[in-house]
């Protein structure tokens, strides 16, 4: 420590830092710097904010919380900085960790003297020269509070037992009873003492919103956030303490994420701000057109994203039909430019894969544009795209690399169709367009290029929207055809052939009859195929490690906590058996699978009540049953179902059909009518489901519908006046608004 002249001036407001005297002002053992005395000048001085954001103990009884770091952090954190020594950390004030009395062979040896103690202290260091003082702004601000993050962090990686905290006398008998404990089990206890330096204050801010912790002591152990000393005794009685510490630390890697989609990125970028080392391997197998994209997996690239973008475009031309009736005049002809909307949808389709790679490298995320395939256990070989290869391994690993669209297997099909991954990024206006399916890609992709003016039929093999509500799929359907939309029921291509060249080019499909023995040809630009997604699981070399694949579906069966039958292999997204298919799912059980590995939660992913919706032309919503599978769960007999049709007010000046909208609520008798099934067709159908979906996870029932007062005039506000129930058979066409 300092002493003399070379101290620090004291800044103004601040106190030095002492635990109080009075009981319970922290958890045993835990030293809370809201409690603090006179000014004291053996001891160097904090800033306020310091003390207070550390001011709510812990308890036995809670689960340790695990770290996060938020973004953007509180704005009093953001201070300025520059480079540390070590070239690893960042202040205003250089700061070096002293090591001292390191022991074993995986000790971190930092420059630095020895002493008595066996600790490491954060102290003022003369490495690096201060710079010129420069003028405030928000880069400057978030770019302090990153590298404070990045301090907390990489020291967590350095040292194997890391406990930040304040100097001993400060801090009781916590320092003796903690190093007590890892002195019997043989592991040196690093110390770091926040008190000691001028930016321990923003160190313990960045600790606090990382960890949800806001005491001190802070201790990690091999990278996890364990909590305070009371929950570090608990780990040490249930075993868990000795597990981390016997942890196998000779893999290149803590986890690697075979698989750069939304949920193997929400994963890996949790484990990393858990304080992990975390490599992702991802690589697109271009399209049998050639088609490839970034990092970002389906839905940034061409699934979610464009596909709403495009959606709107649809709804925009909607608008322009409509807005005459609400007085604009225009005497232009309006016409799409597909060039110009693929321009601009595919820059912000880049702009977010590019993100997503920046989120990587800010939290030190090791990203490989290669091949990612099973050899043995604990080890991959990463393939790039020249065929180069390398070896990594890792203690875990999580497979989150999705679907792809299923071809045919018909003559033609691969040399001639497109599928979704082609059409989102596709150069030229697609034409006359023949889309094969009837899952929700089809509908959605029929819609809005229908709704972009172009002729669409849609050939459907047997049902629409095969899983959903079927009352709801046909009335889909019908909006679509409506719009123009023309369906082939009952056909299945058999061969595509090619008519003349050209973007799009001619083509013609002979198509067979799912009941007979009838056949039918059309000439189209464009064939599309939205038959169903294959999982990208038969070249991992998974068999190689033992983990089990469904034969008929190429799934991976999990547990309850998304584990294989290989222990340390984990699965998320769209490989799963079973589960919901959507990027949110992915997300939330990619995030939720980090804590539990690296951060000692128990929290799982809820794949019950999740809501979606098919964004067709006209948008339908659902969350919890269709009318089907309620029946089968619950008996017909103990449902109440409520439904009405409705007439949007923004429908009625544009003249569009009254009894086109419809909303529907399926309740369980049986369970104080709680809602089980939630389900509209109309516009905007998202952001009504959304809402409603909270409702079904807190038990929302009929009565509290009921109960409800609606907003008006909106099409949301329905659900709260639902009277008329499928078994009275009453009528529900509506006559006005």
């Amino acid at each position: 420590m300092l002493r003399g002249k070379n101290r620090p001036e004291r800044h103004p407001g601040t106190e030095s830092l002492r635990p109080s005297a009075a009981p319970g002002s922290a958890a045993p053992g835990e030293h809370s710097p809201a409690t603090r005395t006179q000014s004291n000048t053996e001891h160097r001085q904090v800033s306020s904010s310091f003390r207070d954001a550390a001011i709510a103990p812990t308890t036995g009884g809670q689960d340790p919380p695990s770290p996060r770091c938020p973004k953007p952090l509180s704005l009093h954190v953001r201070v300025r900085v520059c480079p540390l020594v070590c070239g690893l950390f960042c202040s205003a004030s250089p700061l070096r960790l002293l090591r001292t009395e390191a022991r074993g062979a995986d000790a971190v040896r930092l420059p630095g003297r020895r002493s008595s103690c066996s600790c490491v202290r954060v102290v003022p260091g003369s490495g690096c020269r201060r710079p010129h003082a420069q003028p405030s702004t928000r880069r400057s601000e978030e770019a302090s509070t990153h590298s404070f993050w990045m301090l907390a962090r990489d020291t967590a990686r350095l040292l194997r037992v890391c406990v930040w905290s304040v100097r001993e006398e400060n801090a009781g008998a916590f320092p003796l009873q903690v190093k007590e404990l890892f002195s019997s089990l043989g592991v040196d206890c690093n110390i770091l003492e926040l008190d000691q330096v001028d930016e321990g204050a923003s160190v313990q801010e960045v600790l606090s919103e990382m960890t949800n912790q806001r005491t001190v002591p802070s201790i990690f152990v091999n990278r996890v956030h364990v909590g305070g000393c009371d929950h570090t005794f608990q780990a040490h009685q249930s075993g868990l303490l000795q597990q981390l510490l016997q942890q196998d630390l000779a893999y290149d890697y803590d986890l690697i994420v075979i698989g750069g989609g939304s949920g193997g990125l929400s994963c890996a970028q949790e484990a990393a701000v858990l304080g992990r080392k975390v490599m992702v391997l991802d690589f697109v197998v271009p399209s049998p057109r050639g088609t490839a994209w970034g990092l970002g997996g389906t839905c940034v690239n061409v699934g979610c994203i464009p596909k709403k973008l495009m959606h709107q475009a649809a709804l925009l031309g909607q608008a322009l039909t409509d807005s005459r009736k609400f007085g604009w005049e225009y005497s232009q002809q309006v016409r799409h430019s597909w060039a110009t909307m693929m321009e601009a949808i595919q820059s912000h389709v880049g702009s977010l894969s590019w993100g997503r790679r920046l989120a990587l490298r800010e939290n030190a995320v090791t990203y490989v544009n290669s091949y990612g395939e099973f050899v043995e256990h604990h080890k991959v070989k990463a393939t790039n795209e020249k065929g180069q290869e390398a070896l990594y391994t890792a203690a875990n690993f999580v497979i989150a690399t999705g679907q792809r669209p299923r071809y045919l297997g018909i003559p033609g099909d691969r040399e001639y169709c497109i599928t979704s991954d082609d059409l989102f990024s596709l150069p030229y206006c697609p034409g006359t367009t023949l889309v094969v399916g009837a899952s929700y890609v089809a509908l959605e992709c029929a819609g809005f290029l229908a709704g972009l003016g172009l002729e669409v039929t849609v050939m459907v093999r047997s049902v629409l929207l095969r899983g959903f509500d079927q009352e709801m799929a046909e009335k889909v359907g019908a909006s679509m055809q409506q719009l123009g939309v023309r369906f082939l029921r009952k056909f299945v291509p058999v061969e595509v052939q090619q008519l003349e060249k050209g973007l799009p080019g001619r083509l013609k499909v002979v198509a067979k009859s799912t009941e007979g023995t009838e056949t039918m040809e059309g000439v189209y630009n464009t064939v599309l195929l939205a038959i169903g997604r294959d999982s990208c699981t038969k070249k991992l070399g998974l068999e190689k490690i033992g983990v089990n694949i469904s034969e008929k579906t190429g799934k991976i069966p999990v547990n309850g906590e998304e584990q294989t039958s290989v222990p340390y292999v984990y699965a998320v997204g769209d490989v799963l058996e079973g589960k919901p298919q959507l990027t949110p799912v992915a997300v939330q059980a990619g995030k939720l699978l980090a804590r539990r590995l690296f951060g000692g939660r128990s929290e799982k992913c809820d794949y019950v009540n999740v809501p979606t919706v098919v964004f067709t032309p006209l948008e339908y919503g659902c969350c919890g049953y269709s009318e089907e599978k309620a029946g089968e769960v619950c008996q017909a007999e103990n449902l109440g179902v409520y439904h009405t049709l409705f007439w949007p007010l923004e429908w009625t000046v544009a003249c569009r059909d009254n009894n086109t909208c419809y909303a529907k609520i399926i309740c369980n008798k049986l369970d104080n009518d709680r809602v089980i099934g939630f389900h509209v067709l109309g516009p905007n159908a998202g952001e009504i489901t959304q809402g409603f979906a909270a409702a079904m996870k807190c038990g929302l029932t009929k009565q509290l519908l009921d109960a409800t007062i609606g907003i008006h005039p909106t099409c949301g506000e329905v659900f709260t006046t639902l009277e008329i129930t499928k078994a009275s058979g009453l009528d529900i066409t509506q006559k006005g608004c």
